[in-house]
């Protein structure tokens, strides 16, 4: 986890004191890498970690404070969250 991910990962812990510091931090990981693909597939030249940065940072504002609430519908998010259903009730 890169210096930018460990704050992202505190200011997530900070607005969802429902979250496991594990699932925070999974949550962290998969929010930086759908943007970086994304933003790829889009064919955008890399602007570097600090846009990632920031826009996972408005991410984690806008949706941190709801995301134990999750319901992983999404096939490519479910198997990852699955080992932690039982943190999110």
């Amino acid at each position: 986890m890169n210096e930018y991910q460990q704050r992202l990962l505190e200011r997530l812990l900070e607005v969802n004191q429902h979250l496991p510091v594990q699932l925070a931090q999974t949550w962290i990981e998969l929010l930086w890498d759908d943007f970086e693909t994304t933003y790829a597939k889009a064919g955008k030249d890399y602007k570097g970690k600090e846009m990632t940065a920031k826009i996972v940072e408005q991410w984690v504002e806008n949706h941190g404070p709801k995301l134990h609430e999750f319901i992983a519908k999404n096939p490519k998010y479910k198997h990852l969250l699955k080992q932690n259903d039982n943190h999110l009730n």
